[in-house]
């Protein structure tokens, strides 16, 4: 049998990271079984439905790099092949209309309540006879569902699951305006789709034990079941808003790349071995339910800045400069020229080191997009060794005579001439720092040396030294 996965959210707000593990696990797993993994947009709320949660959904996916097998699926333009099956489980006898009004079912569920009983519908008007009906109230059809015995979820991360069948109601198909609801719609699309396997989270298990009921009374085959834990916040509590869930490409705004979201994403409840950092083309080479956990998962975002981190430092550097002027488009900042592209390309691991998220490159490689930096700024003048000017005007006279010019010939030179003027580098380096940087810290300064070129180290050498002795 093919495995065939889908994922199916409903476009009535952002598609925010829970989302997009589930279909992750999707892809996982039908990639893992050279299956299809199919999208559905559940579109039926119209009320909440909206065209930029759709697009959120296809961007959210396309930047993860989950791509989807076939045609997409509006679950709204199926509705008449979902009152076809309603209507043919009427036919059956497995269905029938209830003319219970709202405020009858408010007072059931009251009473139920007080009684200390589950909220749920009695089933009042599953065997009593249309002609009974009043006259000023439109039915919903609901599913004659079983009363005794129990439902049993053969579940593939969870296990066996069992539900008390008189802990669950006749539900709802179609609604007094004779549209489809969700429960039945699910049924019917993933039956037509040929879906045979569902991986979603274990919020949904009760919803799997109504539906199974349905597919039963239908006659079709029963898909298999993964219910995955759902992601909670640091603090072990539901995710929300305050503990990060945004929308996925909030998190490409802050600066988190496809690989190392996907890879936090498939470690947020499973794994295999002790394999931290990979693609989600090698995670789909061992996905199995097996790796799943049962237990939620946490939210860490200094597990995700470090994953990130990883996957920056692993990543050509055309691909890092790419990545990094997707960021400076997005925020409307100019466009790198040849020559900075160049240096951020030959510094890509020095730079990537040193941070977490491609929005850090900005500040940690300023000094390779300006013509000159700022020395003058009173948080360095601690870092100022005066005692040094001499020997670093002597180095910026060199630079031009260093052949080739790389980090091992620019640092025997750069201690050559330290030990002709008497001082160590230790005592140098901070100043070479701020002169070439303007900053505090930053990758090798010999490395930082050979990434500006001898003609602008040199310049910037004997700018900076000008501009300090004027400081004096």
């Amino acid at each position: 049998m093919d495995v065939i996965t889908r994922f199916a959210p409903s476009p009535t707000g952002i598609l925010h990271i829970g989302n997009a593990r589930t279909g992750l696990f999707n892809w996982l797993y039908a990639r893992a079984n050279g299956g299809k993994f199919l999208l559905r947009i559940e579109d039926t709320d119209k009320a909440r439905s909206t065209h930029e949660a759709i697009q959120a959904i296809h961007d959210g996916l396309s930047w993860l790099g989950i791509d989807h097998d076939d045609e997409i699926v509006m679950q709204s333009q199926r509705a008449d092949r979902h009152r076809q099956v309603a209507l043919q489980l009427l036919a059956e006898g497995k269905a029938y209309h209830c003319y219970c009004s709202p405020q009858e079912l408010e007072e059931m569920k009251e009473a139920a309540r007080a009684r200390n009983e589950p909220a749920i519908y009695d089933g009042r008007w599953r065997d009593r006879s249309a002609d009974e009906a009043p006259s000023d109230v439109l039915p919903v059809v609901r599913f004659k569902a079983p009363r005794d015995g129990e439902t049993i979820i053969d579940d593939q991360v969870q296990g066996k699951v069992r539900i008390p069948n008189n802990s669950l109601d006749d539900m709802v198909m179609l609604r007094a305006d004779g549209s489809p609801t969700y429960m039945l719609s699910v049924v019917v699309d993933d039956h037509d789709m040929g879906v045979n396997t569902i991986i979603r989270g274990d919020d949904h298990l009760i919803n799997a034990a109504r539906q199974s009921q349905l597919i039963l009374a239908l006659g079709w085959p029963l898909p298999r079941y993964a219910h995955i834990p759902l992601i909670h916040g640091p603090d072990g509590k539901k995710l929300s808003k305050r503990h990060g869930s945004q929308g996925v490409m909030e998190y490409a705004k802050m600066g988190y790349v496809p690989d190392a979201m996907n890879n936090y994403l498939a470690r947020l409840g499973w794994s295999f071995g002790d394999e931290e950092i990979f693609t989600k083309e090698e995670a789909a080479q061992h996905f199995s339910f097996a790796g799943i956990n049962k237990a939620p998962a946490r939210l860490d975002f200094d597990k995700l800045n470090h994953v990130n981190q990883q996957h920056l430092m692993r990543m050509p550097a055309e691909k890092f400069v790419a990545l990094y002027e997707v960021h400076r488009q997005t925020e409307g900042m100019p466009s790198l020229d040849e020559e900075q592209r160049h240096r951020l390309m030959f510094s890509h691991q020095a730079i990537a080191e040193r941070i977490s998220k491609i929005t850090e490159v900005t500040h940690q490689a300023s000094y390779m997009f300006t013509q000159s930096v700022d020395v003058e700024n009173d948080e360095l003048q601690g870092l100022i060794n005066r005692d040094a000017f001499p020997a670093i005007a002597n180095l910026a006279d060199h630079m031009s005579s260093i052949i080739p010019f790389d980090e091992p010939n620019i640092m025997a030179e750069a201690k050559k001439v330290m030990t002709d003027h008497d001082l160590k580098l230790g005592k140098v380096g901070p100043t070479l720092r701020v002169l070439l940087t303007g900053q505090k810290t930053s990758p090798s300064i010999f490395q930082v040396i050979a990434c500006l070129g001898a003609d602008i180290t040199a310049s910037r050498l004997k700018l900076g030294l000008a501009k300090l002795s004027s400081l004096a």
